[in-house]
């Protein structure tokens, strides 16, 4: 865990540090599709493994609450930090 902590922490700073670098802005465009092809990735290895499907009806309902749990947690998280942030700056419409 302390790894991974770490290596957020150093890439945070590294990107604090490079964020006036041209060429490291135009990587912003590509974020979201690296989330996408990541997720899409994700799907695939997810759909890929049968023992996933033969025991879908052992996770049942659990699994269904925490799904559903934590995707209105986080709908209220971000509306809530969208709120928090806009009060802070003036942003362009």
């Amino acid at each position: 865990m302390f790894l991974f902590l770490g290596l957020l922490f150093v890439s945070t700073a590294t990107g604090l540090i490079l964020r006036k670098v041209l060429t490291f802005k135009k990587l912003e465009r590509s974020i979201a599709y690296t989330i996408y092809a990541m997720l899409f990735a994700f799907g695939i290895t997810i759909g890929s493994d049968p023992g996933f499907f033969d025991n879908i009806g052992r996770y049942g309902m659990q699994a269904v609450v925490l799904s559903v749990a934590g995707i209105i947690g986080s709908i209220f998280a971000s509306m809530l930090a969208w709120k928090i942030l806009r009060k802070g700056g003036n942003y362009e419409k």
